[in-house]
């Protein structure tokens, strides 16, 4: 039940605040609100402590102090929760920028209320099909491991088993190329299966995750072509097992 959900809404807008306070409350869910960084760790750190903690978080990027980048990464050193980018730039170095601090998705301002609303059901919905089919099983690719219960991957190396420093959305990129290894996916079939409905921004958001994908099994002495491009068609899993 959708009421059972908290999320924390960060913007130095007041205005802003109170309208999504005022609009994801008559939906039926339970918001905390703070107008700044250093105000939002606070909430956090409370709900953490008060034993619920936050299901999803709306994080505006331009505010003084702390940008939402900033605070992006402090939230995920203990929230694991969906992070949506409130923003009014679209910039290519913004978008990476959020994706490098762990966020999984940007809605640009102004922003229709009833869409924002969709992309945070869609957001809560693939969250809990994530707990409902965790595997138990852990498939081995060469010197690459993917448990997906405990959802890691690991790359065995001459000085040792190396994690890679993977964020949720790039997880769950590898865990569907490597459960259908072979089959190709093109960017819009990624896009759906991953985020939970039809892409409608720039296919870069796909192609940004497979970079740094390769780029953190390359850096951990993993295999350089862990994913496969099909050059006008899209990507597949090419490592063998």
């Amino acid at each position: 039940m959708q009421g059972s959900k908290r999320l924390l809404i960060v913007d130095d807008e007041s205005a802003i605040v109170h309208m999504l306070d005022d609009y994801f409350r008559m939906e039926g869910y339970e918001t905390v609100c703070a107008l700044n960084a250093g105000a939002a760790l606070q909430a956090v750190e409370a709900a953490l402590a008060g034993g619920r903690g936050i299901d999803l978080a709306l994080l505006d990027v331009n505010m003084p102090g702390m940008d939402g980048f900033e605070l992006c990464r402090r939230v995920r050193e203990s929230l694991e929760c969906p992070i949506i980018f409130l923003t009014a730039r679209i910039e290519d170095a913004d978008q990476l920028d959020g994706f490098a601090a762990g966020a999984d998705d940007y809605v640009l301002k102004p922003f229709s209320l009833q869409v924002l609303g969709s992309r945070v059901k869609a957001h809560l919905a693939r969250e809990d099909r994530r707990d409902s089919s965790r595997d138990a099983g852990v498939l081995r690719f060469g010197d690459v491991a993917i448990d997906y219960a405990a959802r890691v991957a690991t790359v065995n190396t001459s000085s040792g088993v190396v994690a890679l420093d993977l964020t949720r959305t790039e997880f769950d990129i590898i865990a569907l190329l490597s459960k259908h290894a072979g089959r190709v996916y093109d960017r819009s079939q990624i896009y759906e299966e991953v985020w939970g409905w039809d892409a409608t921004g720039d296919p870069s958001i796909v192609r940004e995750h497979v970079r740094r994908i390769r780029k953190k099994c390359q850096d951990a002495g993993g295999p350089v072509d862990l994913i496969e491009t099909v050059w006008g068609v899209g990507y597949r899993w090419a490592a063998r097992s």
